[in-house]
């Protein structure tokens, strides 16, 4: 009685342990090995890697000699398409082009995971950088009892870039005034209010006419 107890547990482990199995799914892909499941892999029923699962006879594909499925391309972008299978977000690591998990979506045909790398690469190229923004540059005169005036008008962007004084130029009355010159900046990114961009342009002015005598 006892040996049919212990039997009946041995082949109830064993059902067990070839279901488990028979869930897992090993991947060798460009030499990588992956472990994952069938129902990861099932995500999309248009995809790649769910005729694979199903032995799809039209699909070509060999198995190594520790019966992993053999997957001829790029194991460090393969890593997201199967972190996307698996919880549904796309997640690239420093160092991987979205150019390349694109590539990778496409051949596994993904149809939502082509879609999310295509909005991070339009979001990326759309997204202004420091480098990218253009800067207006002035150079403008003036001399020692006109700096306390000319940084009152630096605001709304502008700032100094560099003072260089040029010596007395200038005489008035008995005194010499030292003479500067001041190069100024402003960044230009998104587009301004009427109103702001109208005082913006008075203070401009106002640098322009400082500058004149240049």
């Amino acid at each position: 009685m006892a040996d049919n107890v212990m039997d009946s547990e041995d082949d109830s482990k064993q059902i067990i342990s070839n279901n488990c199995n028979k869930q897992w799914v090993k991947l060798n892909v460009g030499g990588t090995y992956f472990l994952t499941t069938k129902t990861t892999l099932a995500r999309d029923p248009n995809s790649f890697l769910y005729r694979l699962i199903q032995d799809d006879r039209d699909l070509i594909s060999d198995k190594d000699e520790t019966g992993a499925y053999l997957i001829d391309r790029d194991p460090n972008y393969f890593s997201p398409i199967l972190n996307y299978l698996r919880h549904g977000k796309l997640v690239i690591n420093k160092g991987l082009a979205e150019e390349g998990v694109l590539e990778e979506a496409e051949f596994y045909n993904i149809a939502e995971l082509i879609t999310l790398v295509k909005e991070r690469i339009m979001h990326r190229d759309n997204r202004p950088t420091k480098d990218g923004k253009k800067h207006v540059y002035r150079v403008l005169q003036c001399h020692e009892d006109e700096l306390t005036q000319m940084v009152s008008t630096m605001s709304d962007g502008w700032k100094f870039e560099q003072l260089v004084n040029i010596g007395s130029q200038y005489n008035y009355g008995a005194d010499e005034h030292a003479e500067f010159l001041c190069v100024v900046s402003r960044e230009y990114g998104a587009p301004e209010s009427t109103e702001v961009k109208g005082e913006r342009e008075d203070r401009a002015k106002v640098l322009q006419q400082k500058g004149s005598r240049m």
